[in-house]
């Protein structure tokens, strides 16, 4: 592989970079030397195959997604999966049945939305306890305390969530 393919590779092993690069607000010497333990190369030669990268990678443009966010109280796990409002593996959480709170967003929702969602959350320090995304809605479960938090972050975030590349 060369080192142009290496340097690509790496950086879409870690999709901030990636989102840094379409952005154009990277210092490639220092994106070169984190990447080092990718890359076989030195961080010249390393920084200029990120600028040529960067240079072919469409621009960073995010778009508003229409979605109506709600919050459901008391969402805990039950046996029942046809009444849960989230099943994540073997876990089903349902509303009446415990102390989460289920936030949902209904409407131009995918998985493109739901990643963007949960950095932001993440970013917020709110703890995400399950996560799903179908049939254009996100639901999240999330502490009782996170959520009115969760509900704003979540409305705020999918007011731009960034286009794929």
């Amino acid at each position: 592989m060369s080192l142009a393919e290496d340097a690509r590779d790496a950086v879409r092993r870690r999709p901030f970079l990636l989102a840094s690069l379409r952005a154009g607000v990277v210092n490639y010497t220092a994106a070169a030397r984190f990447l080092t333990d990718d890359v076989d190369g030195d961080a010249e030669s390393v920084a200029t195959a990120l600028r040529r990268f960067a240079d072919s990678l469409p621009d960073y443009e995010t778009a508003a997604r229409t979605a109506h966010v709600s919050m459901e109280s008391g969402l805990g796990e039950t046996d029942d999966p046809d009444d849960a409002l989230l099943v994540v593996g073997g876990t089903a959480l349902a509303p009446g049945e415990g102390s989460l709170t289920g936030v949902v967003a209904s409407g131009d929702a995918d998985a493109s939305a739901l990643a963007h969602v949960l950095g932001r959350l993440d970013a917020a320090g709110v703890g995400v306890r399950a996560a799903g995304v179908a049939d254009d809605a996100i639901v999240l479960a999330v502490e009782r305390r996170d959520g009115p938090d969760t509900v704003r972050v979540v409305e705020d975030a999918l007011d731009a969530v960034p286009e794929s590349e």
